[in-house]
């Protein structure tokens, strides 16, 4: 053999296409991962005051939750572009859905007023799920990051503009959601 060529060292990782239970294990690991995490962290910052209470509304629930939401994604290989945004999608909505029943039943919030929210953090994991797939997800945390705090705000300060604010923030998360989720290739694997 001629000492010339250089050897390289390959890793062979198939390709991993989730079932259904794995798709059900991430739509219940919104729920029962993802909600306690987000509560834990929420719970240590004291609020005592209205001003501390919008901080965390408006800003540190934001950074919690999308963490909280997408923790899961960073323990899976194998997967193809799309199979791990299709998994954020899921733990998102799970989160969602899980959040709908706190705010409905505990809070007393009518529940068509919580029914974009389910669709907002779906929506939101999705655009953090495509950076992770993309091997770069801190830009795309920071962009659901900011249009989590942007809509908690506009939830907070209400209002007609407020309200029409808020409608073009969910409208440009549900839009960059698609945009991502199409982009997302299933034939690219995420190692």
């Amino acid at each position: 053999m001629e000492k010339t060529k250089r050897e390289t060292k390959q890793c062979i990782i198939p390709i991993h296409k989730p079932n259904l239970r794995e798709y059900a294990f991430f739509f219940v690991s919104g729920i029962v991962v993802s909600i306690p995490f987000a509560a834990f962290f929420e719970s240590i910052y004291p609020t005592e005051t209205a001003f501390a209470t919008i901080i965390l509304i408006v800003v540190l629930a934001p950074i919690i939750e999308e963490l909280a939401k997408i923790f899961p994604l960073f323990y899976r290989h194998g997967e193809t572009q799309r199979s791990i945004v299709t998994l954020g999608l899921l733990l998102g909505l799970g989160f969602g859905v899980a959040e709908f029943f706190q705010y409905v039943v505990f809070v007393g919030v009518p529940p068509i007023a919580r029914v974009p929210g389910i669709i907002f953090h779906a929506s939101s994991s999705i655009v953090v799920a495509y950076g992770i797939a993309k091997k770069n997800p801190i830009p795309y945390y920071l962009i659901a990051v900011a249009l989590h705090s942007a809509n908690n705000f506009l939830a907070v300060t209400g209002g007609f503009y407020g309200l029409l604010l808020a409608l073009l923030v969910l409208i440009s998360t549900y839009w960059l959601a698609w945009r991502y989720w199409r982009r997302a290739r299933p034939d690219v694997i995420v190692v």
